[in-house]
């Protein structure tokens, strides 16, 4: 790899700087994104290997990331194991046949990695395109927050069908999230043997949960994903909103690296975990829409709170937003390639 800066911080290796990549960095808030966006749907763009990394390679040559993420969804999964999912500008992803009932349940299928292939097609075609210049990042989302689309049948405020799911009828809850925490280990093992180079858990929806509820309906399933992977070499971080309450947690699970919400002051998250777990995060978005001096600012001064400390990766607290300026997010981004420890 030409530029290993990610895959050391992610292995609490010393850098010369943090590394930067950006949730949704291959996104809306690119011109170029929406010429692609705008002759092909969404779901079209995951399935064809061609134009997911297309998409995928955006932030790497305009941007300069020191990694790639895959140009994929959460919900993929879902879908392959017979949800009826669809995307429609403005209101986003949309189950038409959401999970009520154990029928429902038991008709989802588990041995659906046929179905996912596409996936694998565009990982190698990206790889080809990066030719050993950045690691690419893999990810999949996490069976809690897969499991709420499903029930919810799309975005929730509330999460009110699923909190009644797991609270009334909570084996039929294991049941359902412990088809997806299969389905997700198979789905992530077919990733690594593609050739990505690390993986990321998006457990997006985690904060929805109280304490005790997090740790029966999404920790335990997360961490048997990360007991399931076949890797060597291959990181894994671990990201929920909520990572700024859940971090000790889901630092049980073994993952490689816990990416923090904006809610909480990185370093004592790093100090509270245990050594050898890396830090990953965790600027508010929002700064993104701020003056470029303002953007300059609040970066030095989580670089200066994290000064000393091995295994950090710079990100964001959760995804860049689609009316971002671009030119705010490629200033923040050479805001970080700038500095030195």
């Amino acid at each position: 790899m030409e530029n290993n800066l990610f895959l050391d911080a992610a292995f609490s290796k010393q850098t010369e700087r943090p590394p930067v990549w950006m949730m949704r960095q291959a996104g809306r808030f690119m011109p170029e994104y929406w010429e692609i966006k705008n002759k092909y749907s969404f779901l079209e763009m995951c399935k064809t290997p061609e134009i997911a990394a297309d998409v995928t390679m955006l932030p790497v040559d305009l941007l300069g990331i020191d990694a790639a993420i895959l140009f994929s969804d959460i919900l993929v999964t879902g879908e392959a194991m017979g949800g009826d999912l669809s995307f429609t500008q403005g209101v986003g992803p949309k189950f038409a046949n959401p999970v009520k009932s154990e029928a429902d349940i038991n008709a989802l299928a588990t041995d659906c990695l046929d179905r996912l292939q596409y996936v694998a097609d565009a990982i190698k075609v990206i790889q080809q395109r990066l030719n050993g210049r950045i690691p690419l990042i893999g990810f999949a989302g996490a069976p809690f927050t897969v499991m709420s689309y499903l029930v919810e049948g799309g975005s929730s405020k509330d999460f009110k069908l699923t909190k009644l799911l797991i609270h009334n009828h909570p084996e039929l809850a294991h049941k359902l999230l412990a088809k997806i925490a299969k389905v997700t280990i198979d789905y992530l093992n077919m990733q690594i043997a593609a050739g990505v180079n690390a993986l990321q858990l998006f457990d997006s929806w985690a904060l929805a949960l109280s304490w005790n509820d997090y740790q029966e309906f999404s920790h335990q399933y997360n961490a048997q994903i990360i007991a399931g992977l076949n890797r060597t070499n291959v990181p894994v971080i671990s990201f929920c909103k909520g990572s700024s309450v859940f971090a000790p947690i889901m630092a049980e699970a073994k993952p490689d690296v816990v990416s923090v919400d904006w809610n909480a002051d990185l370093l004592n998250i790093k100090k509270a975990l245990p050594a050898g777990i890396a830090i990953q995060g965790n600027l508010d978005p929002h700064i993104l829409y701020a003056d470029k001096p303002v953007i300059k600012k609040y970066i030095l001064q989580l670089f200066e709170r994290m000064r000393g400390e091995k295994g950090f990766i710079f990100n964001l607290g959760h995804g860049i937003m689609p009316d971002i300026p671009f030119d705010n997010v490629k200033y923040a981004i050479e805001v970080v390639k700038e500095f030195r420890y």
